[in-house]
C-alpha cells in the first residue's frame, strides 16, 4: 500500500513531462507565458484606462467640494444611473433599442439633468436654510441609499452588457494588446478630460468657476452669480459621472452597484491630487488607476484597491494637501 501511494504522484509527474520532453526532442518549441516585462506592460495599459476613467468621475466629486465644500456620497450613483439607462436605451426590452452611442449621449444629457434637479431640488434649499456641512453629508449617504435601491428596483441584480462592442479581438502592441473598443474609451477619456480642462481655462464659465472654488465670497461681491456657478457644477458633475458610468459598464460590466464600488477609488483620486483641483483629481486618479493594475504583477487581484489606497496614504504622510493642492494655513 505504501508503494502504491508513492506511485500515484511519480506516474502524475512523469504524465506533466512526457509533453515537453517529447516536444524537445522533436526540436518542437515549448510554449512559455508572457515574460515580467510584457506583464508590466500589459498592466500600465490597463492601469491607464482605468485611471482615466476614474478620472472622468471624480473630475466633478473635486469641483463640487471646489465650489460648495460638500463631500458628494451620492456621486457613485450618478455614475451607475448613466451606465443602467444607456443600457435601458440600447438592449433592455422596454427601450427603444438604440445604438450605444446615442444611447450614451442621451444618458450623459440625463446625468447633467439629475446633477441639476438634485442641486435645485435639494441642496440649494438646505444651503438657504443654513443647513450645516456636517448635516447636508449625511443627506448625501441617505441620497445615495435611495438613488442605488431605486437603480436596484428598476434594474435587478442580473449584469448586464452592452449590444455593441461586447467582443473584440485586441490590436497587438508587440508584448502588450488593447482591444479597439478599450483604445477608444481611452482616448475619448483623455479628450474629455482635455476638453474639461480648456473650459475651465479659456471661458467665462470655468473663470467663474475657478473664482467660486478660490473665494466665494470674493467672487459673490466681485457680480459674479455663484448660484448660476453651483448649478452649472452640478449639471457638469452629473453629466461626467454617467459618461463614466458608460465607459466603465463598457470596458467591465454594468451591475446595480458599480458606482459605489468606484466611489472609494474616486475618493482616493480626488484626496490624492488635492480637494477641490480638477486638474489634481485628474492626476491623482491617473496614478490609483495605474498602481491598482500594477500591483497585481506581485499580489493578487483582490488586493489591488488596497495597494492604491496604501499608496494615498504614503503620499498624504509627504505633502497633506495632495499632489496639486494648495497648503492652507489653520488658525
Amino acid at each position: 500500500m505504501r508503494y502504491q501511494r508513492m506511485l500515484v504522484p511519480a506516474l502524475a509527474l512523469v504524465l506533466v513531462m512526457v509533453p515537453a520532453i517529447s516536444a524537445r526532442a522533436q526540436g518542437e518549441e515549448v510554449p512559455r507565458g508572457p515574460t515580467f516585462a510584457a506583464r508590466a506592460l500589459q498592466a500600465l495599459i490597463d492601469g491607464i484606462q482605468f485611471g482615466v476613467i476614474i478620472a472622468i468621475t471624480s473630475v466633478g466629486l473635486s469641483l463640487i467640494f471646489g465650489t460648495i465644500h460638500l463631500i458628494n456620497f451620492a456621486h457613485g450613483e450618478f455614475v451607475t444611473i448613466g451606465a443602467t439607462f444607456a443600457l435601458f436605451l440600447n438592449v433592455s426590452a422596454a427601450g427603444p433599442g438604440w445604438h450605444l452611442i446615442p444611447a450614451a449621449i442621451a444618458a450623459v444629457a440625463f446625468g447633467a439633468l439629475l446633477g441639476g434637479a438634485v442641486e435645485r431640488g435639494i441642496w440649494r434649499p438646505l444651503r438657504a436654510r443654513g443647513t450645516g456641512l456636517i448635516n447636508m453629508f449625511i443627506v448625501t449617504i441617505g441620497l445615495s441609499l435611495l438613488l442605488r435601491h431605486v437603480v436596484l428596483v428598476l434594474y435587478g441584480t442580473r449584469p448586464a452588457s452592452y449590444a455593441q462592442y461586447d467582443i473584440q479581438s485586441a490590436i497587438d502592441l508587440g508584448p502588450a494588446g488593447i482591444t479597439p473598443r478599450d483604445l477608444t474609451v481611452t482616448l475619448l477619456a483623455v479628450l474629455v478630460l482635455l476638453a474639461v480642462a480648456a473650459l475651465l481655462q479659456k471661458t467665462r464659465i470655468g473663470t467663474a468657476v475657478r473664482a467660486v472654488s478660490a473665494n466665494r465670497d470674493l467672487a459673490e461681491a466681485s457680480g459674479i452669480d455663484v448660484q448660476r456657478v453651483v448649478l452649472f457644477v452640478w449639471m457638469l458633475a452629473g453629466g461626467l459621472a454617467a459618461l463614466g458610468g458608460v465607459f466603465f459598464g463598457l470596458v467591465e460590466i454594468v451591475t446595480w452597484d458599480m458606482g459605489f464600488k468606484l466611489l472609494l477609488l474616486m475618493f482616493a483620486g480626488v484626496i490624492l491630487g488635492g480637494l477641490g483641483s480638477a486638474y489634481g483629481a485628474m492626476v491623482g486618479s491617473l496614478v490609483i488607476g495605474v498602481v491598482a493594475q500594477m500591483s497585481t504583477l506581485w499580489f493578487p487581484v483582490d488586493l489591488q484597491y488596497a495597494w492604491a489606497l496604501l499608496v494615498l496614504i504614503v503620499v498624504l504622510l509627504v505633502r497633506p494637501q495632495g499632489i496639486l493642492g494648495r497648503a492652507e494655513r489653520v488658525g
